[in-house]
């Protein structure tokens, strides 16, 4: 375990390069195959609105609309939602994704929510379920996701805004006829590529070094 191989070729994503950042020990661990952290039950809740919120925007693609939810403000002004449906199911897809390899084989992938369209730039839109009000650091948690999506389509050829949108959806009531109603709220981020960069950068020399001694509860013992 305390070899180093420089010939492995390794795979990461947004979620496993957080998980470098919970623990560096739990990562190598992971990505060498040795162990992985066990996982909780995952609620079935986030996946299914998830679901149904593609399907809700994806309407108004269709319609060349934007939905009412980003027509609240003028942030959207001037925008359209992507309009290649085949190449936007690819990017969602949690196989497939928006993926890009190094010149050494490792390759880096995440799938998006939605993009938006700016003359001839894109824009990344996440959708977030939460069940409280939002925090004043709520957005910065996702942050490291966003920035890695721009990263991502820029090494593909694309150009994007400076910025990202994260569309909070925070249940609100439900109606006398069992509706739920949610609030909503779109905040808006820059886009720091220098920070993926560095992430990306970081987490390959961490994987083509030991194994880190130090641990947390999970893989201490191991």
């Amino acid at each position: 375990m305390s070899e180093k191989n420089f010939q492995i070729k390794f795979k990461l994503s947004p979620s496993s390069l957080n998980l470098m950042k919970d623990c560096s020990r739990c990562f190598w661990l992971d990505k060498h195959g040795v162990w992985k952290r066990p996982s909780g039950i995952f609620p079935s809740l986030p996946s299914g609105m998830d679901r149904i919120l593609k399907e809700h925007f994806d309407k108004f693609r269709d319609k060349d609309q934007l939905p009412h939810e980003l027509c609240e403000t003028n942030e959207c002004s001037g925008m359209k939602l992507f309009g290649d449906k085949d190449l936007l199911n690819t990017w969602r897809n949690n196989f497939n994704g928006i993926s890009w390899t190094d010149s050494k084989g490792n390759e880096l992938r995440g799938a998006v929510d939605n993009i938006l369209v700016k003359g001839n730039k894109l824009i990344v839109l996440d959708y977030k379920t939460r069940g409280y009000p939002l925090k004043e650091d709520t957005a910065e948690h996702y942050r490291q996701q966003q920035n890695i999506y721009n990263f991502l389509l820029r090494k593909n050829g694309y150009e994007t805004e400076d910025y990202f949108f994260l569309l909070f959806y925070v249940p609100k009531e439900v109606t006398l006829t069992g509706e739920v109603l949610f609030d909503t709220t779109l905040v808006k981020m820059d886009v720091d590529i220098t920070m993926a960069e560095k992430i990306w950068e970081e987490a390959l020399k961490l994987l083509n070094s030991e194994c880190p001694k130090e641990g947390c509860e999970w893989c201490q013992k191991i």
